[in-house]
């Protein structure tokens, strides 16, 4: 096995297991939905700290994911598929036209409301919940994209 599929291996392990607790966090966040509203400010402010930890956990695992894919694992896949480029903008194009992202606009607002998050919570606390819900409700976006990165490497590892 070269190095770099030996790194990319490695490296969609650890992404495994984020995503393992990303999708945990997202059924706790249903269960804690079916009773109320979370992302009303009176009822968000209403719940328990340990209720309260789940919403933070989940966006950091959605945060470090996005992060991690962003920058570790998108040119690994095309550097292991011989697809050359020279800039980042240019990876997250080549990725779009692979198939692993649906779209590059997508892919950027889920950065951006995400970059909303971990600057503005909790001072702009409406704001930060509608933003939360965004991350929280763009899970199957996220899974997709982690789920097309496994089809894709699974072409060129051994």
């Amino acid at each position: 096995m070269s190095r770099q599929v030996d790194v990319l291996v490695k490296r969609l392990d650890k992404l495994k297991k984020n995503y393992i607790a990303l999708k945990d966090y997202k059924i706790l966040i249903e269960n804690l939905s079916k009773n109320m509203d979370i992302y009303d400010l009176k009822n968000f402010e209403s719940l328990k700290p340990e209720q309260k930890a789940i919403l933070d956990a989940y966006l950091k695992r959605f945060s470090s994911i996005q992060d991690f894919m962003g920058s570790k694992i998108f040119s690994l896949l095309l550097d292991i598929a011989g697809i050359s480029y020279t800039k980042m903008s240019e990876v997250l194009y080549l990725i779009e036209k692979e198939g692993i992202i649906d779209s590059l606009d997508e892919w950027i607002e889920l950065r951006e409301v995400r970059n909303e998050l971990e600057h503005d919570y909790p001072e702009e606390l409406d704001e930060a919940l509608e933003n939360l819900k965004f991350c929280v409700d763009s899970f199957n976006v996220l899974e997709a994209y982690y789920i097309n990165s496994l089809e894709f490497a699974k072409k060129y590892i051994p």
